[in-house]
């Protein structure tokens, strides 16, 4: 059996050297290779979550887009005008859904006046405004359903109207969020 620190390639009386640890040497590399990892995992991550985000906001627009075209095609059924989508109104419509979702606001029209002066202010000519809200799980077709079948949202869709703006956005438990903003210029 060696003794510990006994090297025969050198004088028996050199004080022993220290043992190379190999644990400490394995614990390092794990470290680096388990840094370069998260590193890695960690922009995996970033790269997850920016793309999920463009995802979320790509879906949301075609969300919007929907609603816009179902709206306008009702309007049309009816000898209405379509409404204009307009970006302040979006903008404005895509912040109160936000809001809603993230809890800021309760589900409503809390902010209503606001959002219509300044949108009053913004747009040229503006005179009118109204304001559909909705909160669902369900899709764009679902969405447009429940307020054709709703007399005070279906009046403001069938409303004497030239422009309009839509937001959705999705809360933490799945509920998605919907606002339409309605002006006439």
């Amino acid at each position: 059996m060696l003794a510990q620190g006994f090297n025969p390639g050198k004088l028996q009386n050199e004080p022993p050297k220290k043992r190379h640890d190999f644990s400490t040497t394995t614990n390092m590399n794990i470290r680096i290779i388990a840094t370069a990892l998260l590193i890695t995992t960690t922009t995996v991550g970033i790269t997850t979550t920016v793309t999920a985000q463009r995802h979320a906001t790509h879906a949301t627009q075609a969300t919007a887009e929907q609603i816009h075209t179902l709206i306008n095609k009702h309007r049309v059924s009816i000898g209405l005008k379509p409404l204009k989508m307009n970006d302040a109104i979006n903008k404005e419509a895509a912040r109160h859904s936000k809001n809603m979702a993230g809890g800021k606001v309760s589900f409503g029209h809390d902010g209503f006046d606001g959002r219509s002066d300044r949108l009053m202010s913004a747009i040229k000519g503006a005179n009118a405004s109204g304001e559909n809200v909705e909160y669902t799980t369900g899709d764009a077709e679902r969405v447009v359903y429940n307020w054709l079948h709703s007399p005070h949202h279906k009046k403001n869709i069938e409303g004497d109207f030239t422009l309009t703006g839509i937001g959705v956005a999705t809360a933490a438990n799945g509920q998605t969020y919907y606002t339409q903003i309605f002006i006439k210029n």
